[in-house]
């Protein structure tokens, strides 16, 4: 299963648009729901830090290993290698923020949580940039991630966005660890997992606090013609745009409002809303750096082999707790915070908190 950025009902909303001023981004939606999306040795570096006391401390800590390469405009992967990891930049915008978007993924996954890449073993990072004509896409493959240019006039392109390529690579990640079917809720929290570590790799990259970021995913893709900041908000589901054209952000932030569909494999893009508003509820909450509580109980949770690749919002939450209880005890400021987030958004009530109290 390749899992894209764009939902699919935001594309068919451009797709069937008449009007002529948007004749290109409507044949650039329609192309890309037709596209076909395959699916399919360890590096280290000298780090240098100076002690408290001036000594100058050298450590060896793992590196990357990129490679972008070029479809030149074709629907083929995985095109012409551009640059490697010891190679100068490329002078192709695109090539170069692919790239410096894959280290700073891979950075952050290790600084926050000391994982060797996405397999944790220092597995090299893929990308193919120029993907097809107005491709109004980006992509994880479960080899490469996969970046369309866009259209022009929805869409500018997906690599100068972090939280584009981080949440695809996170994909890579979760499952690397097990996987969450991608369908209903567990499609949902695959989804919601993959915006929450993109959010959290640009507040890494940017030094943010939970109180300075945005938490917004895809924040600068749509060109100045939309109404509208961002693909998705964790702060405000179903605010990151209203236009006239692309409609209202669909998203619910409870799941008072949660979505029964048969499209987009059962909501899993809208109803990502839900989780995502919950983990905003804790790190916002617990304050400082998000990835440094609220990420590593997130991380743990997909990472200790426990969690079903079915679950649902529910199972998910308890995980969660359960994750919080084992990393900082069971009366402490983050259990409780991740139980007031599930309750903050309808997940589990107060009579099922008191059950994982009990």
């Amino acid at each position: 299963m390749a899992h894209a950025i764009v939902p699919p009902y935001l594309l068919a909303r451009i797709a069937a648009v008449q009007e002529p001023t948007w004749a290109r981004a409507a044949e650039a939606a329609r192309s890309t729901l037709a596209a076909p999306r395959h699916y399919r040795p360890v590096r280290s570096r000298l780090r240098l830090s100076i002690e408290d006391d001036g000594t100058l401390v050298a450590e060896t800590t793992p590196a990357p290993d990129r490679e972008i390469s070029d479809a030149q405009e074709r629907e083929v992967l995985p095109g012409v290698r551009v640059r490697g990891e010891d190679d100068p930049a490329t002078g192709d915008a695109a090539a170069d923020e692919a790239f410096d978007g894959l280290g700073a993924t891979f950075d952050f996954l290790w600084d926050a949580w000391g994982r060797n890449s996405l397999d944790g073993a220092g597995g090299a990072l893929l990308a193919t940039v120029h993907y097809g004509q107005d491709y109004d896409n980006a992509f994880w493959n479960g080899e490469r991630m996969v970046f369309g240019d866009g259209d022009g006039e929805v869409f500018t392109g997906f690599t100068n966005s972090l939280t584009v390529i981080a949440h695809e690579l996170a994909h890579g990640v979760i499952e690397d660890e097990g996987g969450l079917v991608y369908r209903g809720q567990s499609g949902a929290l695959n989804e919601s997992i993959a915006d929450v570590f993109g959010a959290l790799a640009e507040q890494h990259a940017l030094g943010q606090t939970a109180d300075q970021a945005s938490w917004l995913i895809g924040e600068g893709i749509f060109t100045d013609a939309v109404q509208g900041d961002a693909l998705r908000s964790l702060a405000a589901p179903g605010t990151a745009y209203d236009d006239d054209v692309l409609g209202r952000d669909p998203q619910p932030a409870h799941m008072r409002d949660y979505v029964e569909t048969r499209d987009d494999n059962g909501g899993v893009h809208i109803n990502s809303g839900i989780p995502n508003h919950a983990f905003y509820l804790i790190a916002t909450a617990l304050g400082g750096k998000a990835w440094e509580r609220a990420g590593l109980i997130w991380y743990r949770t997909i990472t200790t082999g426990t969690l079903s690749s079915s679950a649902d919002f529910t199972a998910f939450a308890r995980a969660t707790l359960a994750a919080a209880a084992s990393e900082y005890g069971e009366e402490s400021e983050e259990v409780s915070a991740v139980r007031s987030g599930w309750v903050g958004v309808g997940v589990i009530d107060d009579e099922r908190a008191a059950e994982q109290r009990g």
